[in-house]
């Protein structure tokens, strides 16, 4: 990762802390109404959220993990795996419970908990993991940035489509960004340090 991504990582998280302390204030509900005046109904944009859907996540999740057992033998790289998105997940449901926000009133509104928003959390997490793991094999430096690239649009579109549906607020999306891409960078100066401590073995 570039040096800039780790304290990139602080300003996120201390983005997200605002953002549970602010949600509800007049100023932050005048934000949310006015991008949800933007997005709502936008129907290009509410086809993002299948790529951010539990069970498609769960299947390249699946498909990422067994990859790097089968083929690469990077049996840090499947803990690595397991902490972006299955504990990522359990994080977002801890965070929903602690904060128990209601979900924008639409008829036929989910019944679950509001804030962060799960699809922008995870759509961070998987999409980055995937280019993360992408950087470790792939060799063109050309081939690299455009995935990354991709993965960036792709987690944008994910949580923009969460409000263009009515399902989040504005302020949920941008907390579910902040806290997937400060867990990412957590689990990915994990996943360093034990690679470095190998390496160092070998040596």
């Amino acid at each position: 990762m570039k040096k800039w991504a780790y304290p990139l990582a602080v300003v996120t998280g201390i983005i997200f802390i605002v953002m549970a302390f602010t949600y509800n204030t007049s100023t932050m509900n005048v934000f949310d109404d006015k991008i949800a005046a933007i997005l709502t109904g936008n129907e290009l944009i509410i086809l993002f959220h299948y790529i951010g859907e539990p069970i498609f996540v769960i299947a390249v999740g699946v498909i990422a993990f067994l990859y790097l057992w089968l083929r690469e033998k990077n049996y840090r790289g499947m803990n690595f795996i397991l902490l972006t998105f299955a504990a990522g997940t359990l994080i977002n449901q801890i965070l929903k419970r602690i904060f128990e926000r209601p979900r924008p009133e639409i008829v036929d509104q989910l019944t679950s908990f509001s804030f962060p928003s799960g699809h922008s959390m995870a759509g961070v997490l998987y999409l980055f993991t995937l280019a993360y793991i992408f950087s470790e094999i792939a060799k063109e430096k050309r081939k690299i940035q455009i995935v990354w690239v991709a993965a960036v649009l792709l987690a944008c579109l994910i949580g923009l489509s969460r409000i263009a549906e009515g399902r989040h607020f504005a302020t949920d999306v941008i907390a579910g960004w902040s806290m997937g891409y400060s867990w990412f960078i957590v689990c990915v100066i994990w996943y360093e340090e034990r690679k470095r401590k190998v390496i160092e073995k070998t040596t």
